[in-house]
């Protein structure tokens, strides 16, 4: 995991996320299994960690292979509108938006000039002017 990186798991890409469970359970196998080397157990890990290491790397230097290995961020609300559009297509019912909302202590979308849904799955509020939070 250190070679991954220093991230927590709340900040891994969900790529990130599911190589790490594989590793996980590709190194259970030879400890479950005494009759299975232990070589065969590592050379999977090993592959699927330079292949993060790799991906991590091109995410970093390409921004275009960025957007299609990371994703982009998504705006749910545009100066105090929210964007059913969007809301639909990332599978979010305005509950859940609304909840996030409170969490963020905004009780009024007129005073949310953008809410953007991270690529992490954290959400952005950026409040008009006149409302920021102190």
């Amino acid at each position: 995991m250190r070679l991954m990186g220093k991230r927590q798991i709340g900040e891994l890409q969900p790529f990130e996320l599911v190589i790490a469970i594989m590793i996980s359970e590709l190194a259970a196998v030879p400890m479950a299994d005494t009759e299975i080397p232990l070589l065969d157990g590592i050379i999977p890990i090993l592959t699927l960690l330079l292949a993060q290491v790799s991906l991590a790397y091109l995410s970093l230097k390409n921004e275009r292979a960025r957007a299609v290995i990371c994703g982009r961020p998504s705006i749910l609300i545009e100066k105090g509108t929210i964007i059913e559009s969007e809301l639909r297509r990332l599978r979010i019912n305005l509950n859940d938006l609304l909840e996030q909302l409170r969490v963020k202590n905004f009780t009024n979308i007129a005073d949310i000039d953008y809410a953007i849904l991270e690529t992490n799955g954290q959400m952005s509020v950026i409040p008009k002017g006149t409302s920021r939070p102190l």
